[in-house]
C-alpha cells in the first residue's frame, strides 16, 4: 500500500498556498487512512543512523547486562523492558520484542520527579544518552509542526497543542525483534494494536513487517522511502477529535522463513502531551451525526489505563 506522502517543508515554507495545501493533505490522510509518509521531516539522517547503531550495540549485550537497566516500577516508561513483557490490548500473547525507552528530560525548576523520572543511562554504549536525547528534541520539533497543521485542519488556533506538548510525556522507543529460532506459535511479532498517544513518528525500521488494517478490513504492508518517516494518529488524538481522525490498527508480522535468522529494529517516537491535558472531545467534532463517543479523561488518566491494559503496569 502506498500511503499518502506530504512535504513538511511546504508547511514551514512561509508560502500560504503551500502551507494550506499541506494542512489539507495531512488532514485528509489522517481522516481516510490514519498513516502518512513525511519527507523533509527535519530529523537528520546521520542522527537516525546513529540511533540505530547504538540500539544494535545495546541489544547485543548479554541478557544479564540488559536486565540491570530494567526498572519495573517505571512501567516501561524509562530504560529497558525485557522480551515478552508487553502485549496488545485484549491479547494475552506477548509481543516478540524487547525495547528501551527514553523520556522527557526537564531542566525547569519545580518539575515533578514522579512525572519525569530520570532516564536510564546505558554505560556500555558510548554516547547512547546524548544521541537519544538529541533525537528526542528533533522529534519534538517535527511533531510540534505536524500538530500545528492538525490544529489548523480542525479549525483550532495553530498553537492549540503547543502548551500541551511543551515538556510533555513523549517517549522515544528503540525496539528489537530478535531472530526467530524455532517454529513460532503465531505469524505475528507485535499483535494488532493502536497507539496510545497523540501521534507517532517512526523512522525507517530495519526490515519490512509493518501492516495496517484498511477500511476494507484487509491487512496491507506499509512502505516508505528511506528519506521519509511514517506518522500515524494515536488513540488520544482520536478521542480528542471524536473519531474524526483515525487511530489506525497496525501490527508487525514475521518475515519469510528465509529471513528468520535476522533481527528487526524499529525506533518510534510516541508524542504525548502533559498528563494534565483534557482529552474531552472537541465541540467542533460533535454534532447530531457524530454524538460524543468517549467519556472525559485527562491524558495522564488515559495513559495509566492503557499501560495496565498492555501489561506494563500492575
Amino acid at each position: 500500500m502506498s500511503i499518502p506522502v506530504v512535504n513538511l517543508a511546504d508547511f514551514l515554507s512561509g508560502d500560504p498556498e503551500l502551507k494550506d495545501q499541506f494542512v489539507q493533505n495531512l488532514g485528509r490522510a489522517f481522516e481516510e487512512v490514519g498513516f502518512v509518509a513525511v519527507k523533509n521531516h527535519g530529523i537528520p539522517e546521520l542522527l537516525i543512523a546513529d540511533m540505530y547503531v547504538k540500539a544494535q550495540q545495546f541489544f547485543s549485550l548479554p541478557a544479564a547486562r540488559k536486565k540491570l537497566y530494567e526498572i519495573p516500577a517505571l512501567a516501561g516508561q524509562r530504560g529497558y523492558t525485557s522480551f515478552g513483557k508487553e502485549h496488545a490490548k485484549g491479547s494475552d500473547a506477548p509481543d516478540l520484542k524487547e525495547f528501551y525507552q527514553h523520556g522527557q528530560t526537564i531542566e525547569e525548576p519545580g518539575a515533578d520527579p514522579s512525572e519525569y523520572p530520570p532516564n536510564v543511562r546505558i554505560d556500555e554504549v558510548a554516547g547512547f544518552f546524548e544521541t537519544y536525547n538529541s533525537a528526542y528534541r528533533a522529534f519534538e520539533k517535527s511533531g510540534k509542526a505536524l500538530l500545528q497543521a492538525i490544529a489548523i485542519y480542525l479549525d483550532l488556533d495553530e498553537q492549540f497543542f503547543d502548551d500541551h506538548i511543551h515538556a510533555g510525556n513523549s517517549i522515544l522507543r528503540a525496539i528489537h525483534y530478535p531472530p526467530i529460532t524455532k517454529e513460532p506459535e503465531s505469524a505475528i511479532r507485535a499483535e494488532q494494536h493502536e497507539d496510545i498517544n497523540l501521534i507517532t513518528l517512526l523512522v525507517g525500521a530495519s526490515a519490512d513487517g509493518l501492516q495496517i488494517l484498511s477500511r476494507q478490513q484487509e491487512w496491507v504492508p506499509v512502505t516508505s522511502l528511506p528519506e521519509q518517516i511514517v506518522v500515524n494518529v494515536g488513540d488520544m488524538l482520536q478521542r480528542l477529535t471524536n473519531n474524526r481522525l483515525r487511530s489506525t490498527t497496525h501490527r508487525v508480522v514475521n518475515p519469510p522463513r528465509a529471513s528468520w535468522h535476522t533481527s528487526r529494529y524499529s525506533i518510534p517516537f510516541f508524542l504525548h502531551p502533559k498528563s494534565q491535558m483534557s482529552l474531552a472531545c472537541l465541540e467542533g467534532c460533535i454534532d447530531a451525526s457524530h454524538p460524543k463517543a468517549f467519556p472525559d479523561a485527562t491524558a495522564g488518566e488515559y495513559l495509566d489505563e492503557r499501560l495496565r491494559e498492555i501489561g506494563l503496569k500492575k
